[in-house]
């Protein structure tokens, strides 16, 4: 396993990628509404991370045939863009990763298509908490797996599970780099955590249990349950000061 830790020019060229990554979020968000269909989503992020003069980073990637991710209720990840319309209560959870310049960015949310249920929201809530939970011990000085534990304790706590197939991992002049970032396991384990190192922390979890099965296609997967599954994902620097989360406009480190 190679870690490479970035130096100050290269973390502002990620950093400029992963503001597009944050551009393209807002603009997805305002579009999802019933009736949209995840297919316009994908093209219109196309457009987007073009006109601010990058490529979409999945596009192309290992045969990957879409812009974006497009998850919808119990698709897990890699969910491929479709005509088919998004209906009042689903569930969508969006990937974007996005290459500028030879550095990359990479970002996901989920949100629900007008009024979701209870245990949907509870699920997006916990997600996205357990995806804050992980960054607050992206640390200098901790070990990558304290940012795991922390994300499953998260969890946990909430009733809710880790899907263990997948996790976070790190990022830069590749989109996928050493090392990965399971999102369960006890602390104290794995690389320590020093200035320069940047990863993308993703929390993935599900209203049942962690297991998935893969589709046809060799991409989508969905809870093999068939319970809904949500997905949350910054692109984080590790600095002296503290985490800098990469995909927010804000300057601060935490």
């Amino acid at each position: 396993m190679a870690i490479y830790r970035k130096n100050p020019a290269e973390l502002g060229r990620i950093r400029a990628s992963c503001q597009v990554v944050f551009q393209v979020q807002q603009v997805l968000e305002a579009a999802i509404a019933p009736g949209v269909t995840t297919l316009e989503l994908d093209h219109l992020a196309e457009q987007t991370i073009r006109a601010c003069g990058g490529r979409p980073a999945f596009k192309g990637y290992h045969g990957f045939p879409a812009s974006i991710c497009a998850s919808v209720n119990e698709e897990v990840v890699h969910g491929f863009p479709s005509r088919r319309p998004l209906c009042q209560g689903d569930l969508l959870s969006v990937d974007v990763g996005v290459e500028l310049e030879g550095f990359y960015g990479d970002g996901a949310f989920t949100c629900g298509v007008g009024a979701i249920s209870s245990p949907a929201q509870r699920l997006v809530e916990t997600t996205r908490a357990c995806l804050h939970s992980g960054i607050a011990q992206a640390r200098n000085g901790n070990h990558l797996s304290d940012i795991s534990h922390a994300v499953q304790s998260c969890a946990e706590a909430a009733g809710l599970a880790v899907v263990r197939q997948y996790g976070g991992h790190g990022i830069g002049r590749a989109l996928h780099e050493d090392p990965h970032l399971a999102n369960y396991g006890p602390p104290g384990r794995g690389a320590r955590l020093q200035p320069g190192l940047v990863l993308a922390i993703e929390p993935i979890l599900s209203l049942g249990d962690h297991h998935v099965k893969v589709d046809k296609d060799g991409w989508t997967t969905r809870t093999r349950d068939g319970s809904l599954a949500a997905h949350f994902e910054h692109t984080v620097a590790i600095t002296a000061q503290g985490p800098w989360i990469l995909t927010l406009p804000e300057e601060e480190i935490r």
